[in-house]
């Protein structure tokens, strides 16, 4: 089993290798299928639109949120592609943590012309 720090370098290799070979200027879409072949070809276990279900006070209000990927059941993927990656989406990918009870992040913003700067890793 991968330690959570060599699973997030395997996540971004994968990553890198997407942006490689497809670059930026793509819809979401493409990124999360062209990601999800990838870690599929590194035989990486990964789910799609994991719910996640939020809890206020004692009670289930819904599970209409819903992460990117989870992958090997630890990491939580959040794709993005956009201009620029701003709080909130740091902060969108804090509250999948937080309420999931996974405890490690990437946002990963294939909208960047370097994608390095475009990925964030976020542990609580």
């Amino acid at each position: 089993m991968l330690l959570y720090k060599e699973l997030s370098q395997e996540v971004v290799g994968a990553a890198l290798e997407v942006h490689r070979h497809l670059g930026p200027g793509l819809l979401e879409s493409a990124y999360d299928h062209a990601l999800c072949h990838e870690l599929g070809l590194r035989r990486l276990h990964y789910r799609r639109q994991v719910e996640v279900p939020v809890h206020y006070k004692g009670v289930v209000l819904g599970s209409w949120l819903r992460m990117d990927l989870l992958v090997e059941e630890r990491i939580v993927v959040e794709v993005k592609a956009v201009e620029q990656s701003l709080p909130i989406h740091g902060a969108q990918l804090l509250t999948y943590l937080r309420l999931s009870g996974y405890r490690v992040g990437l946002l990963i913003n294939f909208n960047s012309l370097h994608l390095k700067s475009g990925i964030v890793r976020r542990v609580i």
